[in-house]
C-alpha cells in the first residue's frame, strides 16, 4: 500500500503540466535549436566566410530559360532554331501588345509593312510586311535571330525584350500568317479534344468502374 502511494505521489510529481523548465538533455541540440546567420554577415562554416552563396554554376533562375547557341551571323543555325514553348491566348494577345509597341511603328500594326515611321518617309526602304511571300514562311528561328542581333536597318531589340517576350512576338505573327495563307500555326497550347473523341473515352472509363 505504502509502495504503491509513493509511486503515485512520484509520477503526479513528475507531471508539471507542461511547463518543464529542465528537460534534461537533447539528442541532436544543433537540429533543435539550430544557429541562424544574416545574409551578408560572417559565416564560419564556409571558407570564404560568407553567408549569401553564388548560385550553383550553369543554375538556372526560376522563369528564365537556358541561353540559346545562337551566334550572329549564324544563318544556317537561325533557320532550325525554334522553341518548345507554347502560347495561350492571353500569351498571344500579350505577344500582340509588344508587338504594337516595339514593332508597329515600322512593320505596321496591321504587319503590312507600312508602319507610321517607314509612312512618313524616314526610310528608303520598307520594313518587312509579313504579309507578303517572303516573310509567310520564314522559320521562327530567324525571326527570333531578327529580334535578337537586328536585320539590316532594324536595331536589336534583345535590351527591350528577354526571350520568352521575343517568342511571343514570334508567335503572333506567325498566328497572323497562318490565317493569311501562311503555315499551319503550331505555337499555340493544345486544345481540348472535342467532344466526339472525349466521349468514347468516358464510355472506356465507366466500364472499367462497373466491371
Amino acid at each position: 500500500m505504502i509502495a504503491c502511494l509513493v509511486l503515485t505521489v512520484s509520477l503526479v510529481s513528475c507531471d508539471s503540466g507542461n511547463i518543464r523548465r529542465t528537460p534534461g538533455h537533447i539528442y541532436a541540440p544543433d537540429m533543435t535549436y539550430s544557429r541562424a546567420y544574416d545574409a551578408y554577415t560572417s559565416n564560419p562554416n564556409f571558407a570564404d566566410s560568407m553567408t549569401s552563396r553564388l548560385p550553383v554554376t550553369g543554375a538556372v533562375a526560376r522563369g528564365h530559360q537556358l541561353p540559346d547557341h545562337l551566334k550572329e551571323g549564324d544563318t544556317t543555325a537561325y533557320k532550325t532554331f525554334t522553341t518548345s514553348m507554347r502560347f495561350n491566348a492571353d500569351e498571344l494577345n500579350e505577344g500582340r501588345r509588344l508587338f504594337n509597341i516595339y514593332c508597329g511603328i515600322c512593320h505596321g500594326t496591321n504587319l503590312d509593312g507600312q508602319g507610321p515611321l517607314y509612312a512618313s518617309g524616314k526610310f528608303a526602304s520598307m520594313p518587312a510586311n509579313f504579309k507578303d511571300a517572303k516573310y509567310l514562311h520564314m522559320p521562327v528561328g530567324q525571326m527570333f535571330a531578327a529580334a535578337k542581333y537586328g536585320k539590316n536597318m532594324m536595331g536589336s531589340y534583345a535590351a527591350q525584350l528577354d526571350a520568352k517576350q521575343r517568342w511571343m512576338v514570334i508567335a503572333y505573327i506567325k498566328q497572323f500568317q497562318s490565317k493569311n495563307g501562311g503555315d499551319a500555326f503550331t505555337l499555340g497550347e493544345a486544345t481540348a479534344k472535342p467532344d466526339s473523341v472525349k466521349a468514347p473515352m468516358m464510355a472506356k472509363l465507366e466500364d472499367k468502374k462497373t466491371k
